[in-house]
């Protein structure tokens, strides 16, 4: 599965920092290869409201 990394950017985003380690965009030093996400649902009350809506299993 380690292609499917790179269909969404293959690149680092700076200052996310993701401890997923099932998603197929997790990478070493807990940072994410997905080139970008989106994060909701909207509106929220808290943090633990919202998820990320790019995560993929691995």
């Amino acid at each position: 599965m380690q292609g499917e990394k790179k269909c969404c950017g293959s690149k680092k985003i700076a200052g996310i920092k993701c401890e997923v380690t099932n998603c197929v965009y997790h990478a070493p030093g807990d940072t994410c290869d997905a080139g970008k996400i989106e994060v909701g649902p909207g509106p929220c009350g808290c943090g633990s409201d919202t998820y990320c809506n790019t995560f993929k299993p691995q």
